[in-house]
C-alpha cells in the first residue's frame, strides 16, 4: 500500500516537472526573436523575471506618488 502511494506521488511529481519545462521552452521560443541562441539559454531567459522592466515600473510609481505629494502640499 506505502509503495503505491509513494508511485503515484513521484509520478505526480514527475508529470508537473515535464509540464513546467515544456511552459518555458514554449514561452521562450515565443519571445526569442533570435535563432541563435541555444535552448538552455533561451529557457533561462524566459524563466528569469524581467528586472528592468519591474525597475521602470517602480521608477514611475515613485514619479507619480511625488508628482502627488507636491499637489497635495501646494
Amino acid at each position: 500500500m506505502e509503495s503505491k502511494t509513494i508511485a503515484a506521488l513521484l509520478f505526480i511529481v514527475v508529470i508537473v516537472g515535464i509540464n513546467f519545462v515544456m511552459y518555458g521552452i514554449v514561452r521562450g521560443f515565443m519571445n526569442s526573436g533570435q535563432k541563435s541562441r541555444s535552448m538552455w539559454e533561451t529557457l533561462s531567459k524566459s524563466l528569469a523575471p524581467n528586472v528592468k522592466n519591474k525597475d521602470e515600473e517602480f521608477q514611475e510609481l515613485r514619479k507619480k506618488i511625488e508628482e502627488l505629494e507636491k499637489n497635495g502640499k501646494g
